[in-house]
């Protein structure tokens, strides 16, 4: 099988070697001030709790803060609650491989950008001592994979990401219209439960006010983080090219010299990234913006101030 072009489309292999990449990245329940997950509007993310584990006999040096009252005035003899710390706790990465996201014009497409950015979370939390799991869904299939500890399972979860990522194509054509964001988050509703952190790894395309609420519903009890994918190309579209543009079923050329051609395309690249960014203060999520045009590992040390 002839080697794949790590910019175009990813393999198992490279997806792995950011296993030790990942081990200088933090998720903490208190981050850095030069983190992005420290801003005024970002959400913090929620440290490790305390699971009650036993009540026993009181003994001397116990902290009487611990004393059960109630089953000491039952008994007669004073009785503490033991707590130790939580061991693990779940993460859920959303990870988009849609059509839209095979798209690049410098460094990586952003469907490569967003397999690197889930397995450098996944590698890094997973050493941490937390249970992976995720959704992983492109223009016609969701794949579900529940939160689990286990080694095999986060290779496995890593080697569906690329997976998904090797079946895009440039010819590749939908019979259906485009999946809505909609529908792997509705899938992810059904993994989330409380003090969780949950990634969603995209460009956001097709997104509406649904969109939005399935967002803050997540986030009232878990830590929410929207990495959003952009490419440089959509920040600074050239006034002098010509593009060939396709949503997977028909396809079309744009001539950016038409200063209205060239104006609509900003606009609509521009609302999409501000309504995005513009969820975070709303809904108490976080937003870390990514450009595929840049390396993916510097940018995540950068935001997460490592």
């Amino acid at each position: 099988m002839a080697s794949l072009d790590p910019r175009i489309h990813t393999s198992f292999a490279h997806l792995k070697q950011l296993q030790g990449k990942a081990k200088s990245i933090r998720f903490l329940g208190r981050q850095q001030a030069k983190s992005i997950l420290s801003g005024r509007h970002a959400s913090r993310i929620r440290g490790r709790g305390l699971s009650f584990e036993e009540l026993r006999d009181y003994r001397a040096g116990d902290d009487i803060r611990t004393i059960d009252w109630r089953v000491t005035a039952r008994t007669g003899k004073p009785h503490i609650r033991v707590y130790t710390e939580e061991k693990d706790k779940a993460a859920i990465l959303i990870v988009d491989q849609r059509l839209s996201m095979f798209f690049g014009s410098v460094h990586n497409m952003k469907s490569v950008t967003a397999s690197e950015i889930a397995s450098l979370i996944a590698y890094s939390l997973f050493a941490q001592g937390d249970r992976i799991g995720g959704v992983l869904f492109n223009d016609h299939t969701v794949a579900n994979f529940k939160p689990s500890k286990q080694p095999a399972s986060l290779e496995y979860f890593i080697k569906q990401i690329s997976a998904f990522n090797c079946l895009l194509h440039a010819d590749q054509i939908n019979k259906n219209p485009a999946m809505h964001l909609n529908q792997p988050l509705k899938a992810a509703n059904r993994l989330v439960s409380h003090d969780q952190l949950i990634f969603v790894i995209s460009d956001f395309s097709e997104v509406d006010d649904q969109t939005h609420q399935y967002l803050a519903q997540m986030a009232r009890h878990n830590t929410v983080i929207l990495c959003l994918i952009t490419d440089s190309l959509t920040q600074t579209l050239p006034k002098n090219v010509s593009i060939n543009v396709s949503d997977g079923i028909s396809q079309m050329q744009l001539n950016t010299h038409n200063k209205k051609v060239h104006r609509e395309l900003i606009s609509t690249f521009t609302k999409r990234v501000e309504q995005i960014k513009g969820w975070q203060s709303e809904s108490n999520l976080t937003v870390i913006p990514f450009c595929a045009s840049e390396d993916t590992f510097e940018q995540l040390k950068a935001a997460l101030g490592t």
